[in-house]
């Protein structure tokens, strides 16, 4: 594919970013507005502020999460060793200092995948899946936090040095689960293998409904709303982040239907999706 500058600067305008993915099908380049909110500045000296505590507070909080999000998964899956993961989400603490984000991932994945899986983000097949599906999330949140005007290089746990959007790492993690869902449903139907029709399917994920304090909201708005609630928490100096319930045992049998945009909105599929 050719890009001109032209088209780079009026996406830049729109608020668009630009992921560009390597050949394991991760995020290798992004391209952001400079301008994404109106008082970006502002936030951005908020975010420089946020004390440390408060950092490990809102970690905390997202691990908890994503924790409950692998729970559930399993649950709805009617996996033996799911009823273990509530209990683990309710024991992280500030910043979680006991690594159960790790411990619940050593659980996690050979109760999903099997025991002879093992997530490596440079292999294919199945962990090909995952990364493309994860750089779709990951790009999403990106725009996510770029709308609210924060700086997606600071984050509040991620802080490679060379991560330039280390705050969407951030944010990303309790939306994974969504994607293990799909890669899970694709396995059953003996797909492994990435294709137009699969990435479809991927970037139709982020029009999955989710329940945000009793309303709902598509994945996309949902990033949106957790980083305006990051940015909320940097300004009053408190974790109030919008995070998302699980979804119930029949949504995520949706997350995995191929025909995913017409078992959750009524319509009809796509030319592309019959394709």
């Amino acid at each position: 594919m050719t890009w001109s500058g032209t088209v780079v600067a009026r996406l830049a305008e729109r608020g668009a970013p630009i992921v560009f993915c390597g050949t394991n099908h991760s995020p290798i380049a992004v391209t952001l507005p400079l301008e994404g909110h109106h008082a970006q500045g502002g936030r951005i000296q908020d975010q420089l502020n946020a004390s440390r505590p408060l950092s490990k507070q809102l970690w905390r909080r997202i691990v908890s999460a994503k924790i409950a999000m692998q729970g559930s998964l399993l649950a709805a899956r009617g996996i033996e060793g799911a009823q273990a993961f509530p209990f683990m989400a309710a024991r992280v603490t500030s910043g979680d200092k006991e690594n159960l984000e790790a411990q619940a991932a050593r659980r996690y994945w050979p109760l999903l995948m099997g025991v002879g899986f093992r997530r490596d983000r440079d292999a294919v097949g199945v962990n090909a899946l995952l990364n493309y599906g994860y750089a779709v999330m990951r790009a999403t949140c990106a725009r996510a936090v770029a709308a609210a005007g924060l700086h997606p290089s600071l984050g509040i746990q991620h802080s490679n040095r060379g991560n330039a959007f280390a705050l969407a790492d951030d944010l990303v993690e309790p939306f994974r689960p969504l994607v293990d869902a799909l890669v899970d449903q694709m396995l059953r139907s003996g797909t492994t293998t990435l294709d137009p029709v699969v990435k479809l399917r991927f970037a139709r994920l982020i029009a999955f409904d989710l329940r945000i304090a009793g309303e709902v909201s598509p994945v996309s708005m949902a990033a949106h709303r957790l980083a305006r609630s990051l940015s909320r928490s940097f300004e009053i100096g408190r974790p109030e982040l919008a995070l998302f319930d699980p979804p119930t045992p029949v949504e995520w049998a949706v997350v995995g239907a191929p025909d995913l945009d017409r078992l959750a909105t009524g319509s009809p599929s796509s030319a592309a999706e019959d394709a």
